[in-house]
This record gives structure tokens, C-alpha cells and sequence, in this order.
């Protein structure tokens, strides 16, 4: 089997131009990067407004392993089955951050046969967005030191200061620094440290958006510390928010690419699910609903926390309500789920997890029944896709089947 790399450099990519007419979307709202990349115009959310909605499908799964089970790969995989049968279908996922992408976890890109183009692009810098969130972010921290030293007006606590500085890559190093050292006029001395890009509340805020009117008004009441009097410091208080919208008035606009058989997928913000909603935005998802027969949309890690905050975050913001919802499961992450097996990203698998072990499989299968549990509690149909391996046989796949639905039909 070719690298993902090879087959993702071996596709034939056709330009962006032909991706948009497949979804009857004018030029017009079209900025291209390039051949194979375009923003999309939010003047296009004026004509979209009283256009029928096509199906909406949420991708969720187990609880993953370090590894992952392949949500992404589902996902692009569905959209493209889809397409093969005729429903003209989008894609609409999040964007990788770089720390992941030059860690141990690699890319977001999907994988094989099942991914998004141009792949190398995608998980690098892309269109920028992340750097803007990044800018827009450290600029407001600036702003907040910048007001503690020149008298501090608003009688800020330093010892209540909750917004830290962003980078996109894993530098443990910067987790907790001391800023302001060298002369008086570098600033007032004081503990901080670097978040990871994504994990800013502006990224979770810009998938959340519905206009850059609503953006603005929701980076207003950021509250970046309290008083000495107990009050929360906002970045309205700090007169930031107009500098910190002007930097996002590019990254709120959602990204157009291809998979590999040249299905529409729209990309638009990265909010990690353990520390923000965890999916993409709203603006991408209403946009090709509004072009779509169906759109598949991914929500990160299990669903117990990505779908969970899909149908009680995202879901209450956009009035946006799915028609079903796929869990992803894989033999191996249900054998480690069974508590037999340890899987460290990084290091080779135990070789009992590439064995026939039916044991293994029941005592895991646990998670997967609860997992659909919590998607049926919402009331939305629940079908499961295993994400099989070479070395899954099919007995064990059999097995899974049965338990999945004896678990649906409860």
C-alpha cells in the first residue's frame, strides 16, 4: 500500500473553480489560493437564506485511543460513497493544528484512499486562519500587560489573569514562563505561559460565529481577569476588540478543497474537543447544507464529549438539528478498551492486538454501547462503522456487528 503522501500526490486534482459549479456555487464568492484552495465570501450567507437544507450527518466515535479510530477517514469516506450514488454530498471538517502535525499524531488530512487535497498544504499553514486566531489572541494579551503598566486604570489583579499567549506547535518549554524581566520598561514582572493556538477561546469563538458582526459582539465578552474589586476584566474594557476582529476578518470566511475523487469539502476552525466544542463551524456547515444533498460533519474525540458538545453547543447555536449521527469503532481500540491491552502513541503495538481475541473484544464492547447510549439519548438514528484492519478477521468483525445492534435496537 503507497504512503499517504504518495497517493495524495498521485490524485488528480481538478481547480477549485470545478469544485464550487459541482455545488452550483458562483465564482463571484469565490478568493482563490491558488489552483486547488478558495475562501468563501460571506456575502454568499444574503442568497443561502431561504434555501432548503440538505441532510446533515454527524461522525463521532468510541472513545479513541491515542491512535485514533478513523472519524476523519469516515467522514471523507461517507461523503465520497455518497457522492458515488448520486447525492451530490459535501465534507466539513476542522483544520489541523501544527502541534499535532509535527508531533506523533501527524496530520488531519484523512488517510489511504479517504482523503482531503491538497493534503501537504492543508495540514501546513493553509489559508492563515490559524495564525490570524493566533495574532488576534497574543495582540489582546499585549493589550492586558500593556494596561496593567501604564498605571492600570482599570485596577486589574495580575494574580487573576486568565489569558495567556498562543503558539501552534508543542513547545513544553513555554508551558510557564516569566514575562516582563530585563528593565522597567519591559513590563511588570509576572508568571504566564503559551497555550497551544487552538485551544484559544477565539477559536472556539470563530466556529461558534454566525457573521462577523456576531464575532465581534462574542469576542466583546472575553473576560481576561478580574478588578481588585472582584469584577471581571473584559477586552471591551481593554478597547481590543475592534484590533482583534480586523485580524479575523479573513479567517472567518470558511475554506474550500477536494478529496481525492473530487468531493466538496468545506474546512473552517480547529477547536480541540477536550478543551472547546471540539467541531467545525457553523458558518461552513449552513453553507453547504445550503449547496448539499448531505453533509458529513465530524465532531472530535468520543461521543461522550465532541458529540455531546455538538448537540448541546453547537446544535443550540446554529439551530442546525442532524438526521443521524455514525459512530466509529475499531477492533483494536475495543480490545484496549477491554483493559487488557496498553496503547502509547509512538511505540509499537502490543502484538495481541493484532490476534484474534473475541474475550477481548466483548469485555471492550462496553464502551461502544454506551457510546451509542448517549447519542440516542438525543434522539437522532445511530448507525456504526467499523474501521476495520488487516488483521481484524471476521469472526471478531461479526461479533461487533451483533453487538452493535442488539445495542441500537434497546
Amino acid at each position: 500500500m503507497p504512503a499517504d503522501i504518495e497517493i495524495a500526490c498521485a490524485a488528480k486534482k481538478v481547480t477549485i473553480e470545478k469544485i464550487a459549479q459541482k455545488l452550483k456555487i458562483d465564482k463571484r464568492y469565490l478568493y482563490p489560493f491558488g489552483k486547488y484552495i478558495a475562501k468563501i465570501d460571506l456575502n454568499i450567507l444574503e442568497e443561502i437564506k431561504h434555501r432548503p437544507k440538505g441532510k446533515y450527518i454527524l461522525v463521532t466515535a468510541i472513545t479513541p485511543t491515542p491512535l485514533g479510530e478513523g472519524k476523519t477517514v469516515t467522514t471523507i469516506g461517507l461523503s465520497m460513497a455518497l457522492n458515488r450514488i448520486g447525492k451530490l454530498t459535501s465534507a466539513c471538517i476542522r483544520q489541523p493544528s501544527l502541534g499535532p502535525v509535527f508531533g506523533i499524531k501527524g496530520g488531519a488530512a484523512g488517510g489511504g484512499c479517504s482523503q482531503v487535497l491538497p493534503m501537504a498544504d492543508f495540514n501546513l499553514h493553509f489559508t492563515g486562519d490559524v495564525h490570524a486566531v493566533g495574532l488576534a489572541h497574543n495582540l489582546c494579551a499585549a493589550f492586558l500587560d500593556n494596561a496593567i503598566f501604564r498605571s492600570n486604570k482599570l485596577r486589574i489583579d495580575p494574580d487573576t489573569i486568565a489569558w495567556r499567549r498562543v503558539i501552534d506547535v508543542s513547545d513544553r518549554s513555554l508551558r510557564n514562563v516569566k514575562i516582563g524581566l530585563g528593565i522597567k520598561d519591559d513590563g511588570i514582572p509576572r508568571d504566564s505561559g503559551f497555550d497551544i493556538t487552538v485551544a484559544s477561546e477565539i477559536m472556539a469563538i470563530l466556529a461558534l460565529s454566525s457573521d462577523l458582526a456576531d464575532l465581534k459582539k462574542r469576542i466583546s465578552r472575553i473576560v481576561l481577569a478580574d478588578t481588585l474589586d472582584g469584577n471581571p476584566v473584559t477586552t471591551q474594557d481593554l478597547k481590543v476588540t475592534g484590533s482583534m476582529s480586523v485580524l479575523l476578518k479573513e479567517a472567518i470566511k470558511p475554506n474550500l478543497i477536494q478529496t481525492l475523487e473530487n468531493t466538496p469539502c468545506f474546512v473552517h476552525a480547529g477547536p480541540f474537543a477536550n478543551i472547546a466544542h471540539g467541531n467545525s463551524s457553523i458558518l461552513a456547515d449552513r453553507i453547504a447544507l445550503a449547496y448539499s444533498d448531505y453533509v458529513v460533519t465530524e465532531a472530535g474525540f468520543g461521543a461522550d464529549c465532541g458529540a455531546e458538545k455538538f448537540f448541546d453547543i453547537k446544535c443550540r447555536v446554529s439551530n442546525l438539528v442532524p438526521d443521524a449521527a455514525v459512530i466509529v469503532c475499531s477492533i483494536r481500540a475495543l480490545k484496549a478498551h477491554s483493559g487488557r491491552f496498553k496503547i502509547v502513541a509512538g511505540m509499537p503495538l502490543d502484538t495481541c492486538l493484532e490476534k484474534e481475541d473475541l474475550q477481548a473484544v466483548e469485555e471492550g464492547s462496553c464502551n461502544l454501547e454506551k457510546q451509542i447510549d448517549n447519542v440516542k439519548l438525543f434522539g437522532i438514528p445511530v448507525v456504526v462503522a467499523i474501521n476495520r484492519f488487516s488483521c481484524d478477521t471476521d469472526k471478531e468483525i461479526n461479533f461487533v456487528k451483533k453487538k452493535a445492534i442488539a445495542a441500537l435496537q434497546k
